[in-house]
């Protein structure tokens, strides 16, 4: 039953590529803490919340994770990665 149900549960991850404003060749990344990857490079990022738009959820995290309020944000691009073990 536990199974069954978790397996009903869609998370939606959203990844922000920020490019820095002093060196637009570059963009914003960080370590990855306390989740699949850790320890790794990741861009800012997180989980879509309910009736979120992509575009809002963007502004949150890298508001949150990166203390910068975002401007002309778009929309890029999207995968569908299931991750069975979670």
């Amino acid at each position: 039953e536990g199974k069954k149900s978790r397996l009903a549960v869609v998370r939606v991850g959203v990844g922000v590529l920020v490019k820095d404003p002093l060196h637009p060749s570059r963009v914003f990344c960080g370590i990855r803490k306390g989740s699949h990857g850790a320890g790794s490079l990741a861009l800012p990022g997180g989980h879509l919340e309910m009736f979120e738009t992509w575009e809002a959820c963007a502004k949150r995290e890298v508001l949150e994770e990166c203390n910068l309020a975002l401007q002309n944000v778009r929309f890029a691009h999207v995968t569908n990665d299931p991750m069975p073990s979670e």
